[in-house]
């Protein structure tokens, strides 16, 4: 988290509801960012080769979401000996701007043998099916559509 009061972002929300969530993007470099979740995680944004980009931020929250949902699932019959997904789809810009299409999660997955595997295997198309239709907010979200809101926070040292 920033440490000196300037370097503390301006926008700070009202006492939040459960449900609320937020990061807070900083500026650290010229076309630098670190992201900063409630608990102090960090994430770099842009600022090496080796950074994510904001795209790939995207995909890892489609895949991070889906696969947290489907391993506590599956997890629950066998613990995997492979669990991967991969999250893919085609960047576009056209007349309409530039937006992502095609976006799909490949699940690489193995259970053990015996009955727990053999449960765990018979189950997964079922809890992927529940995940994409009601259990992931991520890929909800992108899939329903909502908009988002662009708003200035009031410079208050003008």
């Amino acid at each position: 988290m920033p440490e000196t009061p300037s370097d503390q972002p301006t926008h700070q929300p009202a006492r939040p509801a459960e449900s609320y969530r937020s990061v807070t993007l900083t500026r650290t470099g010229q076309g630098a960012f670190t992201i900063v979740n409630a608990a102090g995680g960090r994430i770099d944004v842009g600022g090496s080769e080796t950074d994510f980009t904001p795209v790939e931020l995207l995909l890892a929250a489609l895949a991070g979401c889906a696969a947290v949902n489907v391993e506590e699932l599956t997890g629950r019959r066998a613990e995997p000996t492979r669990f991967d997904v991969v999250a893919e789809g085609h960047k576009v810009r056209d007349e309409t701007g530039g937006r992502m299409e095609q976006l799909r999660l490949l699940f690489d997955t193995a259970f053990p043998e015996g009955e727990g595997g053999d449960k765990a295997r018979a189950m997964l198309p079922r809890f992927l099916q529940q995940t994409h239709d009601r259990i992931c907010t991520v890929s909800r979200t992108v899939g329903l559509g909502t908009d988002v809101a662009y708003e200035l926070v009031p410079d208050e040292t003008a």
